[in-house]
């Protein structure tokens, strides 16, 4: 298997540009995942479902917006060759992601980034909300996915987060943007501290009408770090975007994908894929 950057300067991948960054740069991205490591197998392959991780095997990935590298570490034992891009965090990643052979590390906008190349899976998870236009980057990453190749995405629903868009965000935007990351930090601790009585008392009653009641499930499942990087993630996003299922729809449909699969996961967020047709 030739390495990524052999294929793009043949004949068949004629142009790479890894230059290209629209978007501003985000220090607290670097921030986040140097103070936290998330290895959580079992998330991704929620967030990735129906597709599973044997579907990588021996495959040509682009992961766009790897962060911290936590996602290339699960694909990469699989792929055949793993292209990681990151704006924000590519060393963390790439430091991270050492010791396996078959991964090419590219420190751009995955908005902008044009790779010369077409992949049999194009994911990204978590990152799109995070993006200045969400539709130009899902635009960009369909432009990366051969005819017959998977995209598989997972973003943040506009449906079912009211309190997060609403509230979350406002204190965000007033009070946390001039706070240092160890700031944020230990008031994500104790934050989470706070949550554990009811998400381990009240939320453990049939009372499905209570907010969040089944993205609480995976509280009861996860770490107490793990939990306080959920909370730290959304203090210290330097912005999101809640998207639609309208919007996630059209993502696909406009792109005339076939084998479409769209589902709401744990009641905020989405869980999207689909395979683009050969004509």
């Amino acid at each position: 298997m030739k390495h990524f950057s052999e294929l793009t300067t043949s004949a068949q991948y004629p142009t790479i540009d890894k230059t290209i960054m629209t978007q501003v740069k985000q220090a607290q991205w670097l921030e986040q995942w140097q103070i936290f490591r998330d290895e959580e197998l079992f998330l991704f392959a929620d967030w990735i479902y129906p597709n599973r991780l044997e579907d990588f095997m021996g495959k040509m990935v682009l992961e766009a917006g790897c962060g911290g590298g936590q996602h290339t570490a699960f694909v990469a034992p699989l792929a055949g060759q793993v292209v990681a891009v990151d704006l924000n965090s590519i060393e963390v990643a790439r430091e991270r992601n050492s010791g396996f052979l078959n991964v090419e590390f590219v420190e751009s906008d995955i908005a902008e980034i044009q790779l010369g190349a077409n992949f049999d899976i194009v994911f990204s998870i978590g990152v799109i909300h995070h993006t200045d236009d969400p539709d130009r980057t899902v635009r960009n990453l369909v432009a990366h996915v051969r005819p017959g190749g998977r995209l598989i995405v997972w973003v943040y629903s506009k449906e079912g987060n009211w309190i997060a868009e609403n509230v979350v965000e406002r204190v965000r935007k007033c009070f946390m943007r001039t706070l240092s990351a160890a700031a944020i930090l230990h008031l994500s601790k104790l934050a989470t501290g706070i949550l554990y009585l009811p998400i381990h008392t009240i939320y453990r009653l049939p009372l499905a009408f209570l907010p969040y009641y089944e993205y609480f499930d995976n509280f009861r499942k996860l770490s107490f770090r793990r939990n306080t990087l959920n909370i730290f993630d959304k203090l210290n996003a330097p912005q999101v975007q809640f998207i639609t299922r309208d919007q996630v729809l059209n993502w696909f449909e406009d792109a005339k994908f076939e084998n479409v699969h769209l589902a709401q996961y744990k009641g905020v967020s989405w869980q999207a894929s689909g395979t683009r047709k050969s004509s």
